[in-house]
């Protein structure tokens, strides 16, 4: 037997710190895409929390995910995610419950934000929520808003690109720790 089988292979420190580093940023990327897109497989919609409005139960820039509910199990002093208008969606509680009177299964809400003065202007169809949130992460949803538009977008892939890169880079310029061992084993 020659000397050198019995020797340990040393990994290279700095690779192993730039693996590391590499990994902490994949795992990064892969929870914060589960947290904004995989929860979707669960049933769960994510909204950004844009306003004051529901302070403190839902901070300002927070992530509330959302699961769809039958409107008829909702009840006074409930949140519910709902369409303001076409393009608008607000996180409000239940204040008041307002049946039509002319068709007994059309139902309204009547919204308020926690942090608000006076209750919302119109009645919310129940055609119109969403459903209710179940339960939310602070601070998400700076990150998922500016990921969500230009030019959020495209830095992000660059990122992921670069990541992708900067994964096999090693590989690429260095030597296989194999190869020096072949190299140090013929001569």
């Amino acid at each position: 037997m020659t000397a050198g089988k019995h020797k340990k292979s040393r990994t290279n420190p700095l690779k192993a710190v730039w693996n590391a580093i590499i990994w902490v940023l994949i795992t990064i990327v892969v929870l914060t895409a589960i947290a904004l897109v995989g929860v979707r497989l669960f049933g769960l919609q994510p909204f950004t929390v844009l306003s004051g409005s529901m302070e403190p139960t839902y901070k300002t820039g927070s992530i509330v995910y959302v699961k769809k509910v039958d409107y008829r199990s909702l009840a006074v002093g409930d949140p519910i995610t709902f369409m303001l208008d076409e393009k608008t969606v607000a996180t409000h509680r239940i204040v008041e419950i307002v049946p039509d009177e002319e068709e007994p299964d059309v139902v309204r809400y009547r919204t308020k934000g926690d942090n608000n003065d006076s209750v919302d202007g119109g009645l919310v169809h129940y055609k119109n929520v969403i459903g209710m949130p179940v339960f939310t992460i602070p601070y998400l949803g700076y990150a998922a808003n500016y990921i969500q538009n230009p030019p959020g977008t495209y830095i992000v892939i660059a990122a992921c690109a670069i990541l992708g890169l900067l994964a096999f880079l090693p590989d690429l310029f260095g030597e296989d720790d194999k190869d020096k061992k072949s190299k140090t084993q013929q001569s």
